[in-house]
């Protein structure tokens, strides 16, 4: 019989022990989503509700800030969350504070060397008093809906999103047939154009019930 893959094999140990002393078994949206976004590949994934896909989605990435040597502050944020709902983006802010702290315990019982990603929220319920300390000093994550993010790259805070290398949409159907769709894609290929980097952006759709398949693969993909 041929043994399968490990899912997990692709994530550091403290990651890994992390994963085994929280869960049972990976899901698996989990087990089939984690190959093609560790090794950067743009992803949609389409689960039910409850079947793992946010942390799916953000475990490589969390990943890869944790234990990767800090960059400079105004290169630091590197990934971009886009909800449709500002309480949905509460919500997601605040269940990621479970597997970074789980990881940063694990990897400092056993000597490792890591640091904390910050995460930050941009809607249009944030003070102006935090934008403007996120533009000075960028989170690594940045959570925001698709209104926010527009008037991101339309104002002088747009620098702050040249470093990103990974976008994750969440709830990708509520949008995706709509016109507030259409304003959420340009804007995802006006942050491919600002970009430093010449690698394509990775971009990360998730939902429990987008279709057809195809076509938001196709948007979600852009030029």
């Amino acid at each position: 019989m041929t043994r399968r893959p490990d899912p997990l094999a692709a994530f550091r140990p403290a990651v890994r022990r992390w994963f085994e002393a929280s869960f049972a078994a990976p899901t698996a949206a989990q087990a089939r989503g984690w190959p093609p976004i560790v090794a950067g590949r743009s992803t949609l994934l389409l689960a039910p509700t409850g079947s793992g896909k946010t942390l799916a989605a953000f475990l490589a990435a969390i990943d890869r800030l944790m234990f990767s040597t800090e960059p400079p502050k105004k290169e630091r944020c590197r990934v971009l969350y886009v909800s449709p709902l500002k309480a949905l983006a509460v919500d997601v802010e605040r269940n990621l504070r479970a597997p970074i702290a789980g990881i940063a315990a694990v990897a400092g019982a056993s000597g490792e060397t890591f640091r904390v990603p910050v995460i930050g929220i941009r809607s249009g319920d944030t003070p102006s008093a935090d934008r403007a300390r996120m533009s000075r000093t960028p989170p690594d994550i940045l959570i925001t809906t698709p209104e926010s993010l527009y008037l991101l790259l339309t104002s002088a805070a747009r620098e702050v999103l040249r470093s990103i290398d990974t976008v994750i949409v969440d709830e990708i159907h509520s949008v995706v047939a709509s016109k507030r769709g259409a304003h959420l894609f340009l804007s995802l290929e006006r942050l491919e154009m600002l970009r430093a980097s010449d690698r394509p952006l990775q971009r990360i759709g998730l939902s429990a019930t987008q279709r057809p398949l195809e076509e938001v693969a196709r948007l979600l993909a852009g030029g």
